[in-house]
């Protein structure tokens, strides 16, 4: 199974698929424990110094390792094979990890989106899953050319087989499985 993830600030659309590029599964999944600031950096540490930043953004990102970790088992035990690879959104490779740089223009816009991903990323390689990033802006055209004939039944057509919702979301992360093949 490949799992392709379109992440938001605190939940996320999970879409597995086969190798031959059926729909599995598809579910909302929370990123974030209830009560948790979802957007610490562009939000919440505005009036703190950068030792009480970095604590507050610290204590949102194990919420977030603890609720993604249960969000990831949940659908592991839910599938009829093992997940052997996960797709995420790239993120810039070179991204700052210190709070003081992550705090200023133009990483502040970024930086909580950039925590999930790199997260989601941790998580999976503890599972033995591989993990391929994708360009959100390219990888649907990326998956249709490579599917070619098949592209609107394999991208669009689980709408009509499944039911809404079949988004973007939907769409880009099943795009990310096809790309990760």
């Amino acid at each position: 199974m490949r799992l392709g993830i379109a992440h938001h600030l605190g939940w996320a659309v999970a879409v597995t698929a086969s190798e031959g590029h059926h729909v599995v599964d598809r579910r909302r999944i929370e990123l974030i424990e209830p009560g948790m600031p979802a957007a610490p950096v562009e939000h919440e540490v505005q009036a703190l110094d950068d030792a009480g930043a970095a604590a507050l953004v610290a204590k949102v990102r194990a919420s977030v390792v603890r609720a993604t970790s249960a969000a990831l088992a949940d659908l592991a035990a839910a599938l009829p094979e093992p997940v052997v690879s996960m797709s995420l959104r790239s993120w810039p490779p070179d991204f700052p990890d210190d709070i003081a740089a992550q705090r200023r223009a133009p990483f502040a816009s970024r930086a909580d989106s950039v925590m999930y991903l790199q997260v989601l990323a941790e998580l999976g390689q503890e599972r033995g899953w591989a993990v391929h990033l994708y360009d959100a802006s390219a990888v649907e055209g990326q998956a249709a050319r490579l599917l070619g004939e098949r592209a609107a039944d394999v991208l669009h057509g689980p709408r009509a087989r499944l039911g809404p919702p079949w988004t973007k979301d939907h769409r880009m992360a099943l795009a990310a499985t096809v790309m990760a093949g």
